[in-house]
């Protein structure tokens, strides 16, 4: 096989060119996994995913998710647009109301409510893990990110596993979140310190239409900073829920600072599920030429 369908398709935006676009090669079976990185590392997006058969019999599709620098076995703005580009694609069709992805991180429900351009699909979360990070690790971050200890709304920095594993920390509005401007190198080592792949800052958001400011920095993924991350904005509720603090469900907006307005809808469920989710439109779409 020398080339694939593609599709580059923007998640989470409130207009046109205004979310975080995702990289879908619809079909990935001739690629092995260098090759796979290789094309991840070329579109130098947040994220490039490559569909696959499942391989189990409850999924309607496979899903491999890579950053320019490694895979991962869940992220939230790749599984909403590669849903999506899925269902365009005619590859797959929801089953009363709903695909199933299978990845990394197992087997995903994904909900589809509406159809074409008013189409909303939400991703369930793998359940996430939660510890807290040791005092020094705590000071490094703070200092990597500018802040001090009184910028915090609450005193728990936590490092949460969702497939990427986020340091999740809150802030004590949205003016101190979109006013943060990181020493990237340093932030980069700190996170690398805690085991996580980078920062996730949120605060409340007074008006706007969203509850929540959230940021999402991950210098030592290529990426500086996420536009409109979906595991980050799981990680936000994992955090929350954990605070006792959750609502049922909520608004985050994301990307203004580096000229994106994305939205993420998230929902915690009676059961404590997360999902996080919102529109998505293909902007690009042709063959991915991936031999000559």
């Amino acid at each position: 096989m020398s080339s694939s369908a593609f599709k580059q398709v923007d998640v989470f935006a409130r207009s046109a060119f205004a979310g975080n676009p995702v990289a879908v090669i619809l079909d990935g079976v001739a690629l092995d996994d260098a090759a796979m990185q290789r094309i991840a590392r070329w579109t130098n997006l947040s994220e490039t995913t490559f569909v696959l058969p499942p391989t189990q019999p409850q999924a309607d599709y496979r899903l491999r998710i890579f950053t320019p620098e490694r895979e991962l076995p869940f992220a939230g703005h790749p599984s909403v647009g590669s849903a999506h580009a899925v269902l365009e694609a005619g590859l797959a069709a929801p089953r009363e109301g709903r695909l199933v992805q299978e990845c990394g991180a197992g087997l995903l429900p994904v909900r589809v409510l509406g159809e074409g351009e008013e189409r909303e699909l939400f991703v369930r979360a793998p359940e996430p893990a939660l510890r807290r990070l040791d005092a020094a690790q705590v000071d490094a971050l703070l200092g990597a990110l500018g802040i001090g200890p009184d910028a915090l709304a609450s005193p728990a920095v936590r490092a949460i596993d969702i497939g990427p594993v986020w340091i999740t920390l809150r802030l004590r509005d949205a003016a101190r979140v979109r006013a943060l401007r990181p020493d990237m190198r340093a932030l980069a080592a700190a996170a690398a310190s805690a085991g996580a792949i980078g920062a996730n800052v949120f605060g409340s958001e007074d008006g706007g239409g969203a509850d929540y400011a959230v940021r999402s920095f991950c210098p030592g993924d290529g990426i500086d900073e996420d536009p409109v991350c979906g595991s980050g904005n799981a990680a936000v509720a994992a955090w929350l829920r954990a605070d006792g603090a959750a609502q049922g469900e909520w608004v985050a907006s994301q990307g203004r600072e580096i000229g994106r307005d994305g939205r993420v809808a998230v929902r915690l469920g009676a059961d404590g599920s997360i999902e996080i989710g919102g529109r998505a439109t293909t902007r690009i779409e042709g063959w991915l030429r991936l031999q000559g």
